[in-house]
């Protein structure tokens, strides 16, 4: 059975091919390609060259991100005064989650031991993080100022426009599960 069915692929196989020879119907065609590979070879234009690129620093960091909500400030209140407060210390060692934008962070648990009570912070990259009072994080030097089961106070320092810097409250309120 096996020597029919080879014998029957060759059989194909010719007749494939046979009909694949040319016995000069498509002339037209082949006069078309000798004339086109005749043609004399066009220039390739040379690869153009690039400037290198620029880096560019970013400069006004010490400025309110223009994606947080600006400071409220009543029409009789001022800036300065006793809300005003020293230029945060930029000599300090900076904490794991000053790293992170403060609208990405969430609490979601707190501990207790021996008193001492701590807070669970979602980085939100899917990292835990267990801060008390008196850690930082966020990117405007926040310092946590209370934790109780519900919530976590934050006092950020953030420039006011005009050369100094107020301490901004914030919250991270309890994430409920989803």
């Amino acid at each position: 059975m096996t020597k029919y069915l080879g014998l029957f692929f060759v059989v194909v196989s010719c007749v494939l091919a046979s009909g694949c020879a040319g016995d000069g119907e498509h002339q037209d065609l082949q006069n078309f390609m000798k004339e086109v590979k005749a043609r004399p070879a066009g220039e390739i234009e040379p690869i153009p060259t690039f400037r290198a690129y620029k880096n560019f620093r970013y400069g006004a960091i010490a400025m309110r991100s223009p994606f947080e909500a600006p400071l409220l400030v009543g029409a009789g209140e001022k800036l300065a005064g006793k809300n005003t407060v020293d230029a945060p210390d930029d000599s300090r060692k900076r904490e794991y989650l000053e790293a992170y934008n403060f609208a990405a962070m969430a609490m979601v648990g707190i501990l207790s031991k021996d008193g001492q009570i701590w807070s669970l912070i979602d980085d939100g990259s899917g990292g835990i993080h267990r801060v008390t009072v008196g850690n930082y994080l966020g990117k405007n030097h926040g310092r946590i100022a209370a934790i109780s089961e519900s919530k976590v106070d934050v006092l950020e320092i953030v420039p006011d426009g005009k050369g100094k810097w107020v301490e901004r409250p914030r919250t991270l309120a309890l994430r409920e599960k989803d």
